[in-house]
Order: C-alpha cells, then structure tokens, then sequence
C-alpha cells in the first residue's frame, strides 16, 4: 500500500495510477456527499467526475499544510453540489415534478447513512453533542450555508460560526 502522501505527490506531477487510485479510495464518498446535496443520483455522478477532473487539473494548488488531500477535493465536491443547487437550470428542473412523482422516495436512513458514512465519519458525529449534530448535518451532509443553517436552528449567524468552528475541532480531537 502506498503511502497517501506519496500517492497525493504523483497526483500532482500527473501520474495516472495515482488519479485511479484516489479515485478508487474517495469517489463513493464523494458521490454520498454531493448526492445529500443535489438529492439526484444521475447528477450526484455528473458532479462526482467533474470534481475529478477539477482536482485534476487544480493539483498544483493543494497544500499539504493546509489539511488532508480528501478534506480539500470534499471541499470542492461539497463547493460543486452548492453550486449546482442554486444554478437556474436546477431550480428550474424542480419546479417541474408533480407530487405523484414523489410516492414511495424516501430511502431508508440506513441506505442514505452508507452513502455518507463511506469513510466513516458517521460513528464520530454520533459521539458530538445534539447542537454539533444539528450543525454539522445541516452544513455538510445537507449543503447549507451558515446563513441558512442560521435560519433553521434560529440561531445567530455567530452562534453558528463558533459551534461548526468549536464542532470540527471536536472531530478533529477524535480522528486524530
């Protein structure tokens, strides 16, 4: 097994082994989380090699010392997905659905928590406390902005800041 630091490396200098392997490592992530996003999974796949190919062609610009190689592509995966959710054509697109099409939707939590657990993430958040949970659903598995996340909780766009900030840092002490 290659070191991810090593692998990260020859993704920067265009090795193709090393994009396949990342690939294989982070896609299903990645897809889990911009499917929470943009709650389709024709466009979830779209956006998911998109990100790819971003990261590909951006890989100049990821700095180890600003954080972990997935943190960053999740980062643009996570950007992309928001992105798409506020374009024209997507607002657009839902507009469009009638009610009828929306009978027996509603996956189960276990199918939508292996799509967004595919790293694992899921057993921490579950060990933070409710105000972290809330948060940290609504800003990174959902796709909102700390505004509206400030909205949903009725909380102070500030209040928010601080706890994603105090929350992350939660994680952090437990991955780490």
């Amino acid at each position: 097994m290659v070191d991810i630091d090593t692998l990260v490396k020859q993704f920067q200098n265009r090795d193709q082994v090393a994009f396949k392997q990342l690939y294989g490592m982070y896609s299903k992530s990645i897809h889990g989380v911009v499917y929470n996003i943009v709650k389709d999974t024709v466009i979830a796949e779209e956006l998911m090699q998109d990100v790819f190919i971003k990261a590909w062609q951006k890989a100049d610009t990821y700095a180890p010392s600003k954080g972990r190689f997935f943190t960053w592509i999740l980062n643009i995966a996570r950007n992309a997905a928001i992105d798409k959710t506020r374009s024209k054509a997507f607002k657009q697109s839902r507009q469009n659905y009638d009610a009828d099409n929306f009978v027996d939707i509603i996956t189960s939590n276990d199918n939508l928590d292996r799509s967004t657990d595919a790293i694992g993430i899921r057993k921490f958040v579950t060990n933070l406390g409710q105000k972290c949970k809330e948060i940290i659903e609504l800003l990174y598995f959902k796709g909102f902005t700390q505004k509206e996340a400030s909205d949903e909780l009725n909380m102070p766009i500030g209040t928010i800041k601080t706890r994603n900030r105090n929350c992350i840092q939660q994680l952090r002490d437990m991955v780490l």
